[in-house]
């Protein structure tokens, strides 16, 4: 089951309190005040992992407390320490406070930690308190409390590649055929419930290069305010690179116009905002080897106008595949090399002003 949303609660562990304790030793007269302190609480800690790609487990499991810290002993003895509590989320997870809805983090690379909840600290025992006056002092502390708090966890999965469309226009098919991915392929529209990943190979050895590849669910007219599985998934193509937006141009769909079907999708991207609309995109035309020539004809126009690169493909026969699959492999290494180059120029420092 795949489920990208989840809210939890979290506790870290309480700090131990102080001892109050005097010494008590033969040959030691007036041992004198000798209460341990208390022992730190544990901290909840959320780790992102690659060997998890859901949130499944938070949904079941929605409270996380850490152990809270020993209390002080006699002896000078300080309480153990509470364990931390580790939270392992999937690469791709933004932790948002669920009171204020700011972000808190987003894990987009493996083995980030952060500490989402400080443990209390350890009370101070009576050995603290003893000054020449008072010699004797039977005061200590309490443990601090650890910190609690509410979140909201929502998964964007990883990908460079995001396949849009209407439903049942070929999307599950395509991935199938370029990666190893397994997704439900059926003749009836909304087969796909829920984001499928493939991971697609070009080249070879040692120069060989890869892409990950996001099949969402299909979207009809009017899926931002609700209509058939909504607007829910496309969160997950938000860190794509490039979009793919497949258009049937067989009669099977029941659909006249493959521009219409263009145009309606568009809008609904523009509707859901976040700048899909305007990320990078190539028009595939699908089935075409069952295609009406007019809706072909009218499609390739339609992406000359827009300077769109189009391509034919039949994910059924195999025609086109491979060229679609190397275009896209090439586009996105251009893609990954544009974002570097960015990335390097935000991180390099501002050259200083000379006075």
């Amino acid at each position: 089951m795949f489920i990208d949303e989840a809210k939890i609660r979290v506790k870290a562990g309480d700090g131990g309190n102080g001892c109050m304790a005097f010494r008590r030793e033969k040959f030691v007269p007036r041992g004198g005040p000798s209460g341990g302190d208390g022992g730190r609480g544990g901290d909840v800690v959320m780790e992102s992992s690659q060997r998890h790609n859901t949130l499944l487990y938070f949904r079941y499991n929605p409270e996380h407390k850490a152990e809270r810290g020993e209390h002080g002993m006699g002896s000078n003895c300080t309480g153990r320490e509470g364990k931390d509590v580790v939270l392992k989320v999937p690469v791709g997870t933004e932790l948002y406070d669920a009171d204020s809805g700011e972000l808190i983090h987003d894990f987009s690379r493996p083995d980030e930690r952060i500490v989402i909840a400080k443990g209390g600290r350890g009370g101070r025992g009576n050995q603290h308190f003893a000054t020449p006056t008072h010699q004797a002092p039977r005061e200590h502390e309490l443990g601090r409390p650890g910190e609690e708090r509410t979140y909201r966890l929502e998964l964007k999965v990883l990908a460079d590649i995001g396949l849009v469309g209407y439903p049942n226009v070929g999307k599950s098919t395509l991935i199938s055929r370029i990666s190893a991915a397994k997704p439900k392929i059926a003749d009836y529209p909304f087969t796909t419930l829920e984001p499928n990943l493939g991971v697609v190979s070009i080249g070879d050895a040692p120069h060989e290069e890869s892409f990950v590849v996001a099949d969402i669910p299909g979207l009809i007219e009017g899926a931002h305010l609700g209509a058939g599985l909504g607007t829910q998934f496309l969160r997950h193509i938000e860190r794509t690179r490039l979009l793919a937006h497949l258009v049937d141009v067989s009669d099977a769909s029941g659909r006249p116009d493959p521009v219409e079907d263009f145009k309606v999708i568009m809008g609904e991207l523009r509707s859901f905002g976040h700048g899909l609309d305007d990320k990078p995109m190539i028009v595939v035309a699908s089935k075409v080897d069952v295609a009406n020539p007019e809706k072909l004809k009218k499609l390739r126009a339609m992406a000359r106008r827009k300077k769109l690169p189009f391509y034919e493909i039949s994910a059924v026969t195999g025609q086109g595949i491979d060229k679609l699959k190397y275009a896209i492999g090439e586009r996105v290494i251009e893609l990954r090399k544009e974002s570097e180059v960015l990335d390097q120029a935000a991180a390099a420092p501002s050259p200083k002003t000379l006075s």
